[in-house]
């Protein structure tokens, strides 16, 4: 059935038309390439190169980021806690996702327009309603006084953090699986369940494999999100261990532009690195990244 499934989507991939390439239609891409080079290659270009200046006896920012403790720590931080954002965005946000593109009752539309509000907030904002929810004077403090006689209190943790990204990943994620859910092959399901296959395996065998491409694009842009964001981080304390919130304390504390340059590159090197295994591993699948 996944084999099936597979070649019905590598099909689908294959039989999309190719149009010949006009050299005057080219023209359209001159605005996009203009402000490509001004705003994106040629600062790209100047931050790799101030990350191999050396201040001193130090050695250059990639030589002082790669030899610190420190800065390895919080690289390996924000990855672990982005990619455990995005396993949990998944998780629920699929879900939900999938029950809400498959089913119709009265205020789905309100539902679904309260779920993907959060998309609105700034991250600043969501670093707010984290400390609302579970910051010294917020909701869990109030709950944990009454019931034990102390305050409960993980808004400036990385749990708070977690949580903070995970608010405005899942909105991400349900907008994506209810369009992919909407585009599904009904067929599929309904020759599954004419074989005698049980809601769980029509779920697994037909449901995920077809929704996979889809949540595996949306999972490599909430991680990469969850990597570099840095609204809600500041908000909720400059002292997590978290690289964006690294490079804010070693560019404006310490004035340090060759560390916070290769703290930067590297930054962005891993994150592209992971999207380019994504966007491979997808095309292969059939779907678009």
């Amino acid at each position: 059935m996944n084999s099936a499934l597979s070649n019905h989507a590598a099909a689908s991939a294959h039989s999309r038309p190719l149009r010949r390439w006009r050299p005057g239609a080219a023209v359209a891409l001159v605005p996009a390439a203009a402000v490509l080079l001004a705003f994106w290659l040629l600062p790209l270009a100047h931050l790799i190169l101030l990350g191999g200046e050396s201040r001193g006896e130090a050695g250059s920012g990639y030589w002082q980021v790669l030899s610190s403790g420190q800065y390895l720590s919080s690289l390996a931080q924000t990855s672990l806690l982005a990619a455990s954002v995005t396993l949990a965005a998944l998780l629920v946000g699929s879900i939900s996702g999938v029950f809400l593109a498959r089913q119709r009752f009265f205020g789905r539309s309100a539902l679904v327009a309260l779920l993907t509000f959060p998309l609105a907030f700034p991250g600043v904002v969501v670093g707010f309603l984290v400390i609302l929810l579970a910051g010294r004077q917020g909701v869990f403090a109030a709950l944990g006084m009454g019931l034990v006689g102390e305050r409960w209190v993980f808004a400036y943790s990385l749990a708070g953090l977690f949580l903070g990204y995970l608010y405005f990943s899942i909105p991400r994620v349900i907008l994506t699986v209810m369009a992919a859910s909407e585009s599904l092959d009904a067929s599929l399901e309904e020759a599954a369940r004419s074989l005698g296959a049980s809601h769980w395996r029509v779920t697994w065998d037909v449901i995920v494999p077809g929704l996979m491409p889809a949540l595996v694009s949306c999972g490599a842009i909430c991680f990469a999100t969850s990597m570099g964001a840095f609204g809600t981080a500041f908000t909720l304390g400059t002292q997590l261990n978290v690289t964006p919130v690294a490079i804010y304390n070693v560019f404006t504390n310490y004035a340090n532009f060759s560390v916070a340059a290769a703290l930067s590159v590297i930054l962005g090197a891993l994150t592209w690195a992971v999207l380019l295994v994504v966007r491979k591993w997808v095309r292969k699948a059939g779907g678009l990244l």
